[in-house]
């Protein structure tokens, strides 16, 4: 069973690169640079410059110690990247405190580095930079340096209006953060999951080239293993029959017959039927297929094939097997006592349908199932599967995704009443099933083949 540790991959894929963190501040440096220089020799009010710029410089040291330390490519850890994104953080509040606090419109900026921790980091690290944003406004709230204005001149905004700007930060810290991370997870989540099919594809093709490499073996062994018959003949002519070397001789011979037995059946089972015999199938026994390991250990599950005109013939494709065949196992793990599955076809379509007597799809899961990660085990279940990779809702993301890129329609629902259990329809356009809904041993696009 193909192994999946989505756990490894998950930390794996949220660990941010430190080009990108450092390309961002170099981002914010030159922004908060032509925000003071412009509001102090554009506009003429009145400043600390000396203290903003050495706010301004933490951050430009801050980057080039990262860059002198670490290449481009080197990727945070957790703890380094919270850490470098709570400075920012600070850093912004130290540069809001000298130039009006939340009065100054540049305050809303405390949303960025909450932001880019929901999409690179856990959810427990944004939330503790979200109050450390939160806490900041606060402060700025009650204290700050005066916002500069025309010389001569104050300006302060009403205390109520204040409380309002802090509640937007508080706010749009809250919903930003939680809609990034949200986007963010099912793009990670989605990723792994074709990266796991893709494994699974490939490892399922792997399996079915070894058909071909038999022969091929079988081909090329077949001319060395000649000449060892030839000198063993001769050999069993030049010596005597009686005494030891003479039995070894016998002996030798039977091998050598033996061997050459194996390598027939070998090179018959490619070349028998113009070298199809491994390749195409039938609808009926490409259920077969599916079906038998299922009636080895057991489990009852009934057949039914049936149509209009000739049966169609498919290559055999080992993803449309495989995809097929987690869709079985998932109806037999549910299953109260059995599974019945029904191959149809007409003249324009193929479609097998599997259906259990189980207690079907939840309602609150009805609509998502088949995305990765939607699973219907308890977390006990799946505790005790994710040793073997199961259990984690990948298994119907990576049966659609191979089924369906053979040209087929995976629809995925519950029985109609008063019937109950889960129903997996796959419908496949009849061209499209026997042109492209498999493919050689030998490799090639998963595509449907196209007019």
């Amino acid at each position: 069973m193909f192994k999946i540790e989505p756990k490894n991959l998950t930390h794996h894929a949220r660990h941010l690169r430190l080009d990108t963190l450092v390309r961002l501040r170099w981002l914010a440096v030159a922004g908060q640079s032509a925000a003071v220089i412009g509001v102090r020799f554009g506009l003429g009010f009145p400043l600390p410059f000396a203290l903003c710029l050495l706010v301004i410089v933490a951050s430009v040291w801050v980057n080039l110690l990262l860059r002198i330390q670490y290449p481009a490519s080197h990727r945070l850890s957790d703890n380094v990247a919270t850490a470098l994104l709570a400075f920012d953080i600070l850093q912004l509040a130290g540069l809001l405190y000298l130039t009006g606090g939340l009065e100054n419109p540049f305050a809303m900026l405390f949303l960025a580095p909450v932001l880019i921790s929901a999409t690179a980091l856990t959810p427990e690290r944004t939330l503790g930079l979200g109050l450390l944003a939160v806490g900041c406004a606060t402060f700025l709230v009650l204290a700050h340096r005066p916002l500069p204005w025309f010389p001569g001149q104050t300006f302060s905004l009403p205390f109520l209006y204040v409380t309002g700007i802090w509640t937007a930060i508080l706010l749009g810290t809250a919903f930003t953060g939680i809609y990034a991370w949200r986007v963010a997870e099912e793009a990670r989540q989605l990723s792994q999951a074709l990266a796991a099919t893709e494994l699974v594809l490939a490892r399922e093709q792997h399996l079915s080239q070894l058909d071909g490499l038999a022969a091929a073996a079988a081909h090329e062994l077949g001319t060395p293993l000649a000449t060892i018959a030839l000198v063993t003949k001769e050999l069993s002519h030049a010596m005597p029959k009686d005494g030891p070397v003479g039995e070894d001789l016998r002996l030798l011979q039977e091998q050598v017959e033996r061997c050459r037995t194996i390598l027939t059946k070998l090179t018959s089972m490619d070349e028998d039927d113009g070298g199809e015999f491994l390749e195409t199938v039938t609808l009926s026994h490409l259920v077969e297929d599916i079906v038998e390991p299922q009636r080895a250990v057991g489990f009852d599950v009934k057949v039914i094939t049936k149509g209009d005109g000739p049966e169609p013939m498919c290559r055999r494709n080992p993803g449309v097997v495989y995809g097929l065949s987690n869709i079985l196992d998932n109806a037999t793990d549910f299953a109260e006592s059995q599974v019945t599955i029904e191959a149809c076809w007409s003249p324009h379509e193929v479609f097998i349908e599997i259906r259990d007597d189980g207690p079907g799809y939840a309602p609150d899961i009805l609509l998502r199932v088949g995305e990765p990660y939607v699973t219907t085990r308890s977390a006990a279940e799946r505790s005790e599967d994710s040793e073997e990779g199961g259990g984690l809702g990948l298994g119907l993301f990576i049966a659609k995704t191979l089924v369906e890129r053979s040209g087929a329609e995976l629809t995925l629902t519950n029985a109609a009443p008063p019937a109950s259990g889960a129903m997996a329809r796959i419908v496949w356009p009849r061209q499209a099933f026997e042109r492209g809904a498999a493919i050689s041993p030998q490799g090639g696009s998963l595509e449907p083949l196209k007019d």
